[in-house]
């Protein structure tokens, strides 16, 4: 009798360990990893990303987006400023054009944010921008003795516009080996604020953003400079839209010269980006 109590006692707890196994599965990342888009985006952000994943055969395999970068500096990016204008740059103009990158940066990885906290497993809450260098053909341009930022000067690419030391940049070494960089990784930069004299437009990707040097620095007091914005949207992965429009969806940052400022489209296009690729990561 005693035996069989031992065995029934055994049995009940294996089958009780069994049903209660769904509770306690979940890693804190899985229980975070929620996707709640409005009932109005659903389709039209299927319909991007089926486009993305149809348009772009490498999309999984490159390892160079924004995401990328972010989660190789555990939680920050490296910019260096390309100054392609003889217009010179005092400290007061310099210092301005750190606080707007700053500021229109964060924009992107804001949207990431819901009420504070990283949506669908998103980890950081705060992105810094770090500006760890100036390019420019002529030191005399750059109106600042102090030694804040790295300076290049003379350092050409082969168009001949001034860019910072390739041995620093991201782009040219992706394995994130800096050991040639005279500022080891710390002095790394990941992406190019490529400002431009009479540069009309803009152009971005994950070697960073480049626009009109009178635009942007003519911008530093908008709440949005919505042309950097777009660009930077490309740096993160998100399309263009020159030739198609997703269901109900009208004006938005991405669609060019339709909307100024990230709208709740974009906003979740970028999560629905980060919510494809985020388990290279880890998440």
């Amino acid at each position: 009798m005693r035996t069989r109590i031992v065995r029934l006692v055994t049995v009940l707890a294996a089958l009780l360990a069994v049903f209660a196994t769904p509770a306690v599965t979940a890693t804190p990342a899985q229980a975070a990893d929620n996707w709640n888009p409005p009932a109005n985006l659903v389709q039209p952000l299927d319909e991007v990303w089926r486009h993305v994943e149809s348009t772009y055969p490498d999309l999984y395999g490159f390892r160079n987006y924004g995401w990328d970068q972010v989660m190789a500096n555990k939680g920050s990016v490296n910019y260096c400023v390309r100054w392609e204008s003889d217009a010179p740059v005092s400290a007061a103009l310099r210092d301005q054009v750190h606080a707007a990158l700053k500021k229109q940066f964060g924009k992107w990885t804001a949207a990431m944010l819901d009420n504070g906290t990283g949506t669908n497993a998103w980890p950081y809450t705060t992105v810094p921008v770090n500006i760890v260098g100036w390019a420019v053909k002529n030191r005399s341009t750059l109106q600042w003795t102090d030694n804040s930022v790295d300076i290049y000067a003379g350092n050409l690419d082969s168009g001949g516009a001034p860019q910072c030391a390739p041995d620093c940049g991201r782009f040219f070494h992706q394995d994130g080996n800096y050991a040639k960089c005279p500022g080891g990784v710390t002095r790394h930069y990941d992406q190019s604020l490529w400002l431009t004299k009479g540069f009309q437009g803009g152009a971005g990707g994950d070697w960073g953003q480049r626009v009109g040097q009178e635009y942007f620095t003519g911008a530093l007091a908008q709440e949005d400079i919505h042309i950097y914005l777009h660009e930077v949207g490309h740096t993160f992965g998100l399309d263009d839209f020159y030739d198609w429009t997703p269901t109900g969806q009208c004006c938005f940052l991405m669609k060019a010269g339709s909307a100024t400022r990230i709208t709740d489209f974009d906003q979740w296009m970028l999560r629905d980006f980060w919510r494809h690729l985020k388990s290279r990561y880890g998440y």
